[in-house]
């Protein structure tokens, strides 16, 4: 067991006063830095080895007065003499050592002085002898006693799983696979950071493989087999002829050394890469992040880009502050140094229960669970404020309430389960330790006797009310799997029918909407509060009148907090990103909503208090934005173009159409301009036969025009459609002819999401417009100016589904429902035609250019941004003279509009959800 703190200074101490004479000669040094390590209890025997010998980079033979491989060098000299060329010479050694031996810290002496090199951090410590007590945090990494910062980003995290990664290949190379693969390097893995972080005498894993296990590598596996037997064992129970390096291993318990399983055949290259393995430092990686880490060793497309899939931290706060987090610790501020309030709210940190019902590798888990033992370490270092002045011990096992088993998780694959519940062994013993080195005497939970609950399961199959017990439960969170509807497997469709039950149009859902309805139902009757990560598809278009109608209508949801649209990802190069929002939500009304807004999906959030949040993520009152036949303002209807369903017949490129014509000069009359949303946004000529309106002795003249059209018979009678079938007695037709009779104005009906502003023109009735567009004939340059403008941008932005990632405009529920200005002026609609007819004139000076150049925001022209500002500005004023500052506020504005021409049509409010128990 590691020393205590306050053990380690009295040996300081005594040793200091020992080793202060008038001289002293470098024949003494060994018995010096034996004892100097005894300070901190460590064999230095084991770990250590005077006068290692060393190739210089002269090429001389050089020898080390100390090397503790991959952690310490020591340059040893009489007493007097110049540190800074002891500290030269210890560097001279390095090119004589292997990558996996230099040290982290180079530590030199004369008797009298200490200098120690931090070689990671870069800095440098000089102190006396006798002031050794003083200085032992430098010195933490002997025991591995020492309190880290975590950074997400450490590279060490990275490198810790590229270690695991090299070791899971030569395993499998060898023929090791599976389970037994997995459950092994779960086990590794706790032992390299056990030795590392004072859960076992330091590098006593590494010493165990160096001196126990034979150079061939032929024993390794019966070996391990052993190790991981006692480490199961109490040690009432252990065999008394097991040796002292056995016999002195903690009981750990907590099952994850109790399965049997036949163990590999090593070889000495694999012994050598495991022994690597334990020259790392394993007490720098942060388990809030490792396990996802750890997890893509298994995975080839994954581990090609190592460090890609993994939640930062950050946005897992974003989650977990929301939901409790702010809460709390604005509590904790609130009792100040008042003992019975900070009792009291010690006391709630301990009852709190959390479920992540999509855990993986417990990243969320962990996190939350961090989280509230730093609370809780604030709570007891201020309940023990005078404990330094009045000398008092404090038993922390009496006081650190805050357990890993008030964590519970689902997870649809084994190995992240149990990486789950390794990784809050991991940072329990992490807190552990940094705990001890607030209070000076060290805390350990071991054996482990309390685990996260981590089901191994699937979270839409499973009964949530047999893993966490919801009269226990306090919080659901997590990002549940991401899934278009369109990808869902027909396993995932069917799990998400069942969840959904009878509710109408549930196939359009995307995956993520189940754990949505699941957690919905289970929370009725209590006060659980849930917080999802999720897509962002699921507050924008259809989805919002379909779930969220469900979830309000029925489940009686009140939304608490919101993240608008963020990228959701980590920092990590080629990092896997996507598009997310965060809603918080539960049955009684939240005392105080917050709503989260970005400039753009990358910038950092801006919080701020609102009344109420609706499906949209907007502060107003609930609105359904639902297919409409009719526009809800006096506009002209849009119409879908034309469809051909010819096969292809009908439609030619610019080459076909000059060999049509060249062979056949007649069909020049019948061949016209065709755009799609393509055609039109790239500037691609594609032409069509039209042959409305031709008469049978026109046809009969032309009779390569006549192949074509039988080409197109034959097609549609092949066609599994009945209806397409019946077309094929129009064969020269297109079976849905929406062409206007008049000039109009034409929409692609799917455009980039980077776009600013959707690229619309004005048309000549004789081009046709396909499917692909949508076309508003008889519009005027104040109804192109108002759909340009960003106001009707925002609202397409929030209203419009998505193919893909990019906008897919539809008549129906983008331009029926957009509030139009309900009553513009001559002089607003003036000012609006004025300036979206320097919109097209800046166009025109591009005449070579298309329109997703025009629009692209890394080519817009100066000219055609300015002249879009302005119109903004002309269109703003149409509807209220204040600014609108952000999309948001567009969005607020537009939607209380919206609620005003539609309030005549609006559904009865919601029934309350149902009353939460007291006391909950």
């Amino acid at each position: 067991m590691p020393l205590s703190l306050s053990e380690v200074k009295d040996r300081a101490i005594r040793f200091a006063q020992e080793w202060q004479h008038e001289t002293r000669e470098h024949a003494e040094a060994k018995a010096f830095w034996g004892e100097f390590f005894n300070v901190f209890g460590v064999n230095r025997r084991r770990v250590a080895t005077f006068e290692e010998p060393v190739k210089k980079l002269s090429g001389q033979q050089g020898f080390i007065d100390l090397l503790w491989k991959g952690t310490l060098l020591v340059e040893h000299k009489s007493r007097g003499k110049d540190l800074d060329k002891a500290g030269q010479q210890a560097k001279d050694y390095f090119p004589g050592l292997q990558d996996h031996e230099l040290p982290k810290y180079i530590l030199v002496s004369d008797f009298a002085r200490f200098r120690l090199y931090d070689l990671d951090e870069g800095t440098q410590h000089d102190f006396g002898l006798s002031e050794l007590h003083q200085h032992l945090h430098l010195f933490s990494f002997l025991t591995g006693y020492q309190k880290r910062q975590y950074q997400p980003e450490d590279p060490a995290n990275i490198r810790a799983a590229e270690l695991m990664g090299e070791l899971h290949d030569a395993l499998l190379r060898g023929g090791y696979h599976g389970h037994k693969l997995e459950v092994l390097l779960v086990r590794i893995l706790f032992c390299l950071f056990a030795e590392d972080t004072a859960i076992f005498e330091k590098d006593a894993f590494r010493a165990f493989l160096e001196e126990h296990t034979r150079p061939d590598g032929s024993d390794v596996g019966t070996r391990l087999a052993q190790w991981f037997e006692v480490l199961d064992q109490a040690p009432a129970t252990r065999q008394r002829q097991l040796p002292d390096y056995l016999q002195q291993l903690p009981y750990v318990n907590g099952s994850l050394f109790t399965e049997f399983f036949p163990f590999p055949a090593f070889d000495a290259a694999l012994r050598e890469q495991l022994i690597r393995c334990t020259y790392f430092d394993w007490s720098r990686i942060s388990p809030a992040i490792f396990g996802s880490l750890f997890q893509s060793v298994t995975d080839p497309v994954k581990r090609r880009n190592l460090g890609a899939h993994y939640t930062s931290e950050a946005n897992i706060l974003k989650v977990i502050q929301g939901l409790f987090l702010d809460e709390l610790r604005q509590e904790l501020a609130q009792a100040g140094q008042n003992r019975p309030r900070l009792n009291a709210l010690h006391l709630r940190l301990e009852k709190l229960r959390f479920l992540d019902p999509s855990c993986g590798c417990g990243n969320f888990l962990v996190v939350t669970y961090r989280e509230l033992r730093l609370l809780e370490q604030e709570i007891l270092e201020r309940l023990f404020a005078d404990r330094r002045a009045t000398g008092q011990t404090i038993d922390l096992a009496l006081y650190a309430r805050v357990q890993v088993d008030q964590a519970y998780g689902i997870e649809v694959e084994e190995f992240p389960a149990r990486i789950a519940e390794v990784a809050m062994w991991l940072m329990d013993h992490q807190l552990n330790l940094r705990l001890s080195e607030a209070f000076g005497n060290l805390y350990l939970r071991l054996p482990l006797t309390r685990t996260a609950r981590i089901v191994h399961g699937n979270a839409l199959t499973t009964d949530w009310e047999t893993v966490a017990p919801k009269d226990q439960l306090s919080y659901i969170l997590g990002n549940p799997p991401f899934i278009g509807q369109s990808w869902q497997t027909k396993e995932q469709r069917a799990e998400l029918a069942a969840v959904a039950g009878n509710m109408k149009s549930a196939g359009i859902l995307d995956y993520v909407s189940a754990w949505f309805l699941k957690a919905a139902q289970y929370i009725q009757g209590t006060a659980i509060k849930v917080a999802f990560v999720s897509t962002n598809s699921i507050t924008q278009g259809e989805h919002v009148p379909v779930l969220w109608g469900e979830l309000v209508r029925r489940y009686g949801v009140q939304i608490h907090f919101a993240h608008r649209t963020f990228k959701w990802g980590n920092e990590a190069k080629n990092n896997a990103a996507v598009y997310c929002v965060i809603v918080g939500f539960g049955l009684d009304a939240p005392k105080q909503a917050m709503l989260y807004d970005y400039a753009t999906p990358k910038s950092e959030a801006q919080g701020r208090p609102v009344r109420r949040i609706n499906a949209y993520l907007i502060d107003t009152d609930d609105a359904w934005v639902t297919d409409r036949s009719k526009p809800l303002s006096q506009v002209p209807p849009m119409i879908k173009g034309s469809q051909p369903t010819d096969g292809g017949n009908l439609l030619m490129s610019d080459a076909e159409k000059e060999e049509l014509v060249a062979k056949e000069p007649q069909a020049a009359a019948f061949i016209k301009p065709l755009l799609g949303a393509r055609e039109f946004l790239y500037n691609e000529p594609r032409w069509c036969l039209w042959l409305k309106g031709a008469g049978p002795s026109e046809l009969k003249s032309m009779p390569l025009v006549r192949e074509r059209i039988q080409r197109v018979k034959e097609m549609r009678l092949a066609s599994t459609k009945e209806s397409t079938r019946k077309w094929a007695n129009f064969p020269q037709l297109f079976t849905e002819d929406r062409q206007p009779d008049s000039d109009y104005l034409l929409i692609p009906g799917v455009t980039s999401e980077n776009r600013k502003y959707i690229p619309v023109g004005f048309m000549s009735k004789e081009i046709i417009a396909t499917d692909l567009c949508r076309t508003i004939p008889n519009a005027t340059p104040y109804l192109f100016g108002v759909f340009t403008s960003q106001m009707h941008m925002a609202w397409m932005r929030q209203i419009c589904g998505r193919l893909k990632s990019d906008f897919r405009y539809s008549g129906t529920l983008v331009y029926n429902n957009f509030p139009f200005p309900p009553t513009p002026t001559p002089k607003q609609t003036a000012a609006v035609e004025a300036a979206a007819q320097q919109v097209l004139a800046a166009r025109a000076q591009f005449p070579q250019e298309s329109l997703a150049t025009l629009y692209d925001p890394l080519t817009m022209p100066p000219v055609l941004v300015k002249a879009h500002q302005q119109l903004d500005r002309a269109v703003d004023l149409c509807y209220r003279s204040a600014a609108f500052p952000t999309e948001l506020s567009r969005l607020e504005f537009l939607f209380e509009h919206y609620r005003q021409l539609q309030a005549p049509l609006l559904p009865p409010p919601p029934k309350a959800g149902r009353k939460a128990p007291a006391g909950r």
